[in-house]
């Protein structure tokens, strides 16, 4: 009965693991292909990023990366052909609401560690408009 406990612990530890490191790789991986993205208007992510480093109130940031989130979703949704279907895209909507989650839980307990789930919840936005745009066969000019 304990192995069988402990041998789920593990595996859920391990899962938990592999979903940070892929996320965290994904982030990495696509950050320099969305510093190329122009300042769309109607998206606010790449302007949270600049105010995320001299902002002091983060819940103006955080509510303008949901209204993003929310126009994504709906996008996507709603336009024939733009739909996520890759594993890397539904890793990253689910990176963004396990970061959504973690603004929530830190953000009056431990501002900075807050701060940094916006960071990366504003990363995942632009890594995911910039794959939108791929699949619409928008040219993203620099």
């Amino acid at each position: 009965m304990i192995i069988s406990f402990l041998i789920i612990v593990v595996s859920v530890v391990l899962l938990v693991y592999w979903f940070r490191y892929s996320c965290i790789l994904l982030c990495r991986g696509s950050q320099q292909q969305t510093a190329n993205l122009p300042d769309d208007p109607r998206f606010a992510f790449s302007r949270v990023q600049v105010q995320l480093k001299t902002s002091a109130e983060l819940d103006p940031l955080h509510r303008s990366l949901d209204r993003d989130f929310q126009l994504l979703k709906y996008l996507v949704e709603h336009a024939a052909g733009l739909r996520f279907e890759s594993v890397e895209d539904r890793l990253l909507m689910i990176d963004y609401k396990v970061m959504r989650g973690w603004y929530g839980f830190t953000r009056l307990v431990a501002p900075e560690k807050a701060r940094a789930a916006l960071a990366e919840r504003a990363m995942v936005l632009g890594i995911l408009v910039r794959h939108m745009c791929e699949r619409a066969g928008v040219t993203v000019e620099t």
